[in-house]
């Protein structure tokens, strides 16, 4: 016998990586991260692939959306078995999510091996939705927060803008949150009142290469604050530089909040 004999490895097959994105209502689920009770947006995108390629899948998200939190563009990755063709892939995915019905896949695309939802974005888009009047909601119902008191527009700018830029966003983020640095890039947070079918609302854009947890609903609720006149400016900035989460203002409802896109 011959002991040192090679054996020949087995071929194995590179499976296809795929890039699927995402629409989903947040009211109806506890987040993105899966969860013991099955009500996280991941337990329903893992089941759906699971039942559809044949197996459980490791899945990567751009963005972890808390509760409540909505989708218009969030993106995930994942490697599959199966030889898909893109619409036929999306066809699958939505016969199990149209009986949910509060996800849906919009886009599918083969991307390359080392490509990753999370670690290959350059830019994640939130849009958080203000409806300031004060009349109840209807159809935004959830969609939005509705503020009844009168806010001045002009200096929650004054104040959005005190934010943008690279900080120590400490005061603003979440005392769980994971990351390891508190310091982020805020490349874009615009106020602007905009015109819709469902009437005058107040929209918040933030763009920048990632966020902290609750970071966006941290900054909105103490830009609020100002708005109200139970800020200055000044406040906020020393809320900032503070680097104080105890310091921070009060934090705004998850229901107006979208992550609207993923830049990659």
């Amino acid at each position: 016998m011959n002991f040192y004999a090679v054996k020949k490895s087995q071929e194995v097959r590179a499976l296809p990586k795929w890039k699927i994105t995402l629409e989903y209502d947040g009211s109806a689920f506890c987040g993105w991260q899966s969860q013991p009770n099955g009500k996280g947006v991941q337990n329903l995108v893992e089941y759906a692939i699971a039942q559809i390629d044949g197996g459980k899948r490791n899945v990567s998200v751009a963005g972890r959306t808390d509760a409540g939190v909505h989708a218009l563009g969030q993106v995930c990755s994942a490697m599959l078995e199966k030889d898909w063709k893109p619409h036929r892939l999306l066809s699958g995915l939505n016969s199990f999510f149209r009986e949910e019905g509060k996800v849906s896949a919009i886009k599918a695309e083969l991307m390359a091996d080392d490509f990753d939802a999370r670690f290959s974005a350059k830019t994640r888009k939130y849009l958080y939705i203000i409806q300031n009047r004060k009349p109840p909601l209807s159809v935004t119902k959830g969609r939005a927060w509705h503020v009844v008191f009168n806010l001045d527009l002009e200096k929650m700018r004054l104040a959005a803008r005190e934010l943008i830029g690279t900080h120590d966003f400490t005061t603003f983020r979440d005392v769980q949150c994971q990351a390891k640095s508190p310091i982020k890039t805020l490349e874009v947070f615009d106020i602007a009142v905009a015109q819709t079918p469902f009437g005058e609302q107040i929209h918040c854009k933030f763009e920048a290469p990632s966020f902290l947890h609750r970071q966006v609903r941290s900054m909105i609720g103490s830009v609020y604050d100002v708005g109200r006149g139970r800020w200055e400016i000044a406040d906020l900035k020393a809320a900032l530089e503070a680097k104080d989460r105890d310091r921070c203002g009060r934090v705004a409802p998850p229901e107006g909040l979208f992550l609207t896109e993923v830049v990659y």
